[in-house]
């Protein structure tokens, strides 16, 4: 067990939570070192084997996250932006990489992750995955290669629990996409056409958010031309490729200096 890297997941009980477990788990080079979740939920003080629906595994569920980190070398947090801010701090203290895969925050809510980045390994993106990654290096190097008279469109589908819109990876696309194109994407973004909106105008990057059943993740990244258009697609079909990508990014943490990171540096895509 020494050999092996501890990790710490937050929002142990969530679907994300219980799958990056069951990865930890399995990994042969990983062992679970801790369960968090929220103060009051009803996991706190049971062994999270059990919690789940399986056989007790040695770890406890626990509100208390800084020590559930204290005793681990990485946390990895798909949670929500103000527990991730505060987990950033706690990892911040005991020096632990961490490992975010939270989306919907806000500029000012990553801003806040900066002085974590400053003591420690901060390794977040929209989405883990090595294709989406992939895709996002596609997309910054087609968009610098065409000129506005190709609009830019990202299309994303997800399940109907999904709470944010566009999602973090769509954004991570828009972002690149941006870059591409020498802009700042918060200049050019259109998310919200409803009703009598107007022609599109011209170097606009434009998001459409579908909504449905049990839909894991794609992300179509779309230029269209005059009697052309260029598609770049990603389908996710397995939840798990997610975790896979976070304990990846975990192990890679282990003795890098601090600073905020993300997929491309853990993949040597940079």
């Amino acid at each position: 067990m020494a050999q092996t890297i501890g990790i710490t997941v937050a929002g142990a009980s969530g679907r994300m939570g219980q799958m990056l477990i069951e990865a930890v788990r399995d990994s042969r080079h990983t062992h679970l070192a801790g369960a968090v979740e929220r103060e009051g939920h009803a996991w706190i003080g049971q062994d999270i084997g059990a919690a789940m629906g399986g056989a007790d595994v040695g770890v406890i569920v626990t509100d208390d996250a800084g020590d559930a980190i204290a005793n681990a070398n990485a946390v990895i947090d798909f949670t929500a932006p103000a527990a991730t801010i505060a987990l950033a701090q706690l990892a911040a203290e005991a020096g632990v990489a961490h490992i975010i895969g939270t989306t919907g925050m806000s500029e000012a809510e990553i801003a806040e992750l900066a002085p974590a980045g400053r003591k420690t390994v901060i390794v977040r993106a929209g989405n883990m995955s090595l294709g989406v990654n992939l895709l996002t290096q596609l997309t910054r190097q087609v968009a610098a290669a065409l000129d506005e008279d190709f609009d830019i469109e990202i299309v994303e589908s997800h399940h109907n629990q999904k709470v944010d819109a566009p999602s973090g990876t769509a954004l991570m696309l828009g972002e690149a996409a941006a870059e591409g194109r020498g802009v700042t994407l918060e200049d050019v973004s259109d998310s919200g056409r409803d009703g009598i909106t107007g022609a599109r105008q011209k170097g606009d990057i434009g998001f459409s958010a579908i909504r449905g059943g049990d839909v894991v993740g794609e992300h179509d990244v779309m230029f269209l031309g005059a009697g052309e258009r260029i598609i770049l697609r990603h389908v996710a079909s397995d939840r798990g490729l997610f975790a896979r990508g976070a304990l990846k990014a975990a192990l890679w943490g282990q003795g890098k200096a601090p600073g905020e990171y993300d997929m491309l540096d853990v993949l040597g895509l940079k």
